[in-house]
């Protein structure tokens, strides 16, 4: 058991919620285990899949399990049984690039010359198409 996979006691409450695989024509379906580890290490890291440790198995096979119990409403219904069971609480958590903090110059700090002729440029054309009169002035001065 690598680090980060499931405890034994995890396993089993988490194990009897899975769908149970068949395998395909002559090969055998595999460990869900192996598989949710798998998918979890992926997750968890932010690897590619191709990237994934070889001891959770083939990358595709991974992969595809995942995409069909996602398919299939699996993490869906795991989610809301671990609520009910008081388990876990009701709310999914994300990170995404709007919630990690970025480079001091990602920033949008104050920009040197060329910044300030680009921005008075803007506004010098945004003053010019603008017409002196609006359609709201018509209407109101029409009525």
């Amino acid at each position: 058991m690598g680090r980060g996979d499931l405890s034994d006691a995890e396993w089993e409450l988490i194990g009897p919620l899975l769908p149970p695989e068949r395998g395909r024509w002559a090969r055998p379906a595999g460990d869900n285990r192996r598989f949710l580890n798998g998918m979890l290490h992926v997750l968890r890291v932010g690897c590619p899949w191709r990237d994934m440790h070889e001891r959770y198995g083939k990358w595709n096979s991974v992969y595809v399990r995942f995409r069909r119990w996602a398919e299939q409403g699996v993490w869906d219904a795991l989610l809301q049984t671990l609520v009910d069971l008081g388990l876990t609480d009701d709310w999914q958590h994300m990170i995404d690039s709007t919630s990690v903090r970025g480079h001091v110059s990602a920033a949008g700090g104050k920009g040197g010359l060329v910044r300030t002729l680009l921005v008075d440029h803007a506004a010098a054309l945004r003053a010019k198409s603008t017409p002196a009169a609006t359609i709201r002035d018509c209407l109101s001065a029409s009525s």
